[in-house]
């Protein structure tokens, strides 16, 4: 059992991964949605705390500013990583989540992947290619995920 994050830019494909994981019966929690981001797009402190007390074994997904606060509650930290041409196809194709269709957002994404992807990875604790097939980067996780006990 564990707690893991699953951190990365926007198009790296975490939302996808969580449903292949959910699908294969695990806990997920999709910081995007549900309350769980306040409005300066920051975790709720009290709810992720309140999660990370009562659920040993979850996989949340999310990037936000203070995140690193809670880097200690999880077992892994895992930052997906693809190309910036990646990040960008799959943002402008993507039909569950309308950001990065603009020059804006994806000017936006370019910039984080200079300046906060480098602060995700001196953060995380396994780092993924995100190119791999959804079904593979599940089974990678769900291997790390059994290694915790």
């Amino acid at each position: 059992m564990a707690r893991t994050l699953i951190t990365g830019m926007s198009g790296v494909g975490k939302s996808t991964l969580l449903v292949e994981l959910a699908r294969r019966g695990h806990k997920i929690i999709d910081t995007d949605y549900d309350g769980w981001e306040d409005p300066h797009r920051l975790w709720d402190e009290p709810r992720m705390t309140a999660l990370l007390e009562t659920e040993p074994d979850v996989f949340v997904s999310g990037t936000v500013q203070n995140q690193e606060t809670f880097y200690d509650r999880f077992d892994h930290v895992v930052l997906l990583s693809a190309p910036v041409d990646v990040l960008l196809m799959r943002v402008t194709t993507r039909t569950n989540n309308p950001y990065g269709r603009t020059a804006g957002e994806q000017a936006e994404i370019r910039r984080y992947v200079v300046e906060v992807e480098p602060l995700l990875r001196s953060g995380a604790s396994v780092e993924l290619d995100a190119e791999q097939p959804v079904t593979e980067l599940a089974d990678l996780l769900e291997q790390l995920t059994s290694h915790v006990g």
